[in-house]
């Protein structure tokens, strides 16, 4: 996990020295502690914001070296827009834009002044910029070999930043919880990002269970437990590698009360996806070791719930396989038993991951009789056709999951968009010699595994998320510049805050 940057707070009348950093406004409105520093400088703040054409728009910054204002050797200013338009996320975002300013004129220590012209910033908005600024220092670099001319090469930077406000003690409690969410995506992206070779299955469930040292209960299941379980589906997709499958179960009882039915969080932990005898083009290939994006996702979320003592009981289950050709591998045209007793036709070795989800909900639903499961999983490449890689697509039978996923990405960013769930496509799957058949059709892929998914679904609100565009190789942003995002811990970190945590 990335060395993460010292956050302090401190009251607003603390004194300024070195790099300091202030907020501007649309039209260049400059607060309080900023309009001082301009007397000081005579005007030559404002001065060369003119000659900058700077005028405190979101997005842009105005790099000021040695204004003559006592002991500020640097100042940024970082525009915000329009103020009354920052919300949760936007604090977040400006946070990490902030965040990426410092560290991309390498400076090691930073004071921010958090404050508005004409509105009070909350102690929650200053805790959702400092999750910002950690979110943005994410870096991956296990396999980075220190260089012995620049041993520092890899320390992040800047190292040390004072948060000046007038809340900053309810600010620094504040910001205590939002450290371990962060904490969560950084699990996240770790383990997205991290190579096939050094994390099989083994080696991912040792991860996960590393979270009983905050008090999650882990259990991990070898074949032989799930061979006994009847995980047909499960199994049959990882046997063709030579390192056994996995599942995990991860139980927080935040309530201290074992009888409270949990929330459920469902996984798809493909480590590594050749797609099988169905083998997948050459070209791109290396990027599926990100295929256990959801699996890591839940885990990350797990992690978060854990470090904040969230009061709910909760239950992670991931399935981890590696899906490889050999002699001993699947077969396209093979006919398997899941844990339901539905037989499935697997058409095509390469949709892999809704056999795996199958036997995990079937199971999750039966062992823990969940008050309502979510599964993420990069499940198919037709979601991005429809998507591409800004939102997320979200299936689900209870509109009012439905609501409440879609309020939580747009506050979070990790947007989700509701795509149908209908009968009509279930003649798709229909199989003349099983039950059920693994694909579908050419069009409306990313639905038609889904609605593969519900037949695994019995009475309990259930949403499907498919994170294929947005849990790897997803876009840059101001808080992530990693190939691998962590989608996922955020979004129902916030769903469990807003609905499900007293």
């Amino acid at each position: 996990m990335t060395n993460l940057p010292n956050v302090t707070f401190e009251p607003a009348d603390s004194s300024l020295e070195g790099t300091v950093v202030v907020l501007a406004e649309e039209k260049f409105v400059l607060p309080n502690r900023a309009a001082q520093l301009n007397r000081q400088s005579r005007g030559q703040i404002k001065r060369a914001a003119g000659i900058a054409d700077f005028k405190g728009e979101s997005g842009r910054c105005l790099d000021l070296l040695a204004p003559n204002a006592a002991k500020i050797d640097r100042l940024l200013i970082v525009g915000v827009g329009e103020a009354r338009r920052l919300d949760h996320d936007g604090w977040v975002l400006l946070g990490g834009r902030a965040y990426a300013e410092l560290a991309a004129r390498k400076i090691d220590v930073a004071s921010i002044v958090l404050e508005l012209k004409n509105r009070r910033v909350d102690s929650k908005s200053v805790a959702a910029f400092g999750l910002g600024m950690l979110l943005r220092s994410y870096r991956y670099t296990k396999f980075k070999k220190p260089n012995d001319r620049r041993p520092n090469k890899n320390a992040v930077r800047p190292a040390s930043i004072r948060i000046v406000c007038r809340t900053h003690r309810a600010a620094g409690k504040a910001f205590a919880a939002e450290h371990g969410l962060a904490d969560g995506v950084f699990l996240a992206r770790d383990l997205v990002n991290e190579p096939a070779n050094t994390l099989g299955p083994a080696e991912f469930a040792e991860r996960a269970c590393e979270l009983e040292k905050l008090g999650v209960v882990c259990e991990s299941l070898d074949e032989a437990a799930l061979e006994d379980i009847g995980m047909g589906a499960l199994l049959a997709v990882g046997q063709g590698s030579a390192r056994p499958s996995r599942v995990v179960v991860m139980r927080w009882t935040g309530t201290g009360r074992k009888r409270v039915r949990p929330l459920a969080f469902i996984g798809k932990g493909v480590v590594f996806d050749t797609g099988g005898i169905s083998l997948k083009p050459a070209k791109g290939m290396e990027d599926m070791k990100g295929d256990m994006g959801g699996a890591a996702a839940v885990v990350g979320l797990m992690h978060a719930l854990a470090v904040r003592r969230v009061p709910i009981n909760a239950v992670g289950v991931i399935g981890l396989v590696e899906k490889m050709p050999s002699a001993n591998a699947q077969r396209p045209g093979d006919i398997v038993t899941s844990l339901s007793g539905q037989t499935v036709e697997v058409l095509n070795t390469d949709a892999e991951g809704r056999l795996v989800l199958a036997d995990l909900l079937w199971y999750t639903q039966d062992r823990f009789k969940p008050k309502m499961m979510i599964n993420l999983a990069t499940l198919t490449g037709a979601i991005m056709v429809a998507l591409g890689q800004e939102y997320a697509g979200l299936f689900s039978n209870d509109d009012k999951l439905a609501d409440r996923l879609a309020k939580a990405g747009h506050d979070t960013g990790e947007k989700v968009w509701r795509m149908p769930l209908d009968p009509a496509y279930d003649k798709e799957i229909d199989s003349k010699i099983a039950d059920i058949r693994n694909i579908g059709a050419r069009w409306g892929g990313a639905i038609t595994a889904a609605q593969f998914l519900q037949r695994f679904v019995r009475d309990v609100p259930w949403a499907h998320l498919d994170v294929a565009g947005t849990a790897f190789a997803s876009k840059r942003s101001d808080i992530n510049e990693s190939w691998a995002s962590g989608f996922g811990v955020r979004l129902l970190d916030r769903l469990v805050a807003e609905h499900y945590q007293d």
